[in-house]
């Protein structure tokens, strides 16, 4: 079985993979606001119906991540978390899966531990240096800009997938 035919999970980071890194805060730091890219939503969407996990792990914490979650049925996520790797074992046995059957995406220095500890590592091109020189796979978009997307038709494609996936919507 190669690397990508193990895959089952999709892990996350927010700020940087599923937004361009920027958030607006609002005049009393109450409000957060972030956007996302409608295509990272149906790549989700299409892994999720594929069959197959996904989650978010984010060091921040706010209500746009609770809707986004929401928003593309992602029923448990770990928000606010400052160490990625413990959270990365917690995952593991949440989704009672092996690190192998598990693709991170995440574009910075804080996601580096589980970028490798998981069975396919990736990020967007727009990612810090570090992640850049050691992730498995580079996607042609930048965070917030359909990475996300990239990443889940470049998997769904290389196991013949994707074409069955899509002729259902049409």
């Amino acid at each position: 079985m190669t690397k990508l035919e193990a895959l089952k999970l999709l892990v996350l980071d927010v700020d940087g993979v599923l937004t361009d890194g920027t958030f607006y805060l609002g005049g009393h730091g109450d409000t957060e606001i972030k956007a996302f890219h409608a295509r990272d939503g149906a790549g989700i969407a299409l892994w999720r119906d594929a069959g197959y996990h996904v989650t978010f792990l984010t060091g921040r914490s706010g209500l746009a991540v609770e809707r986004r979650a929401r928003e593309l049925r992602v029923p448990r996520y770990w928000e606010g978390i400052a160490d990625k790797v413990s959270a990365f074992d917690e995952i593991l046995k949440h989704f009672e899966v092996t690190s192998d059957q598990v693709a991170v995406m995440g574009d910075d220095i804080l996601d580096l531990g589980i970028l490798k500890q998981a069975g396919l590592s990736a990020c967007p091109c727009d990612a810090a240096r570090d992640v850049l020189e050691r992730a498995d796979l580079v996607m042609p978009s930048a965070g917030g800009h359909g990475a996300v997307r990239d990443l889940v038709e470049h998997i769904l494609r290389e196991r013949g997938e994707w074409d069955s996936l899509v002729e259902q919507l049409c």
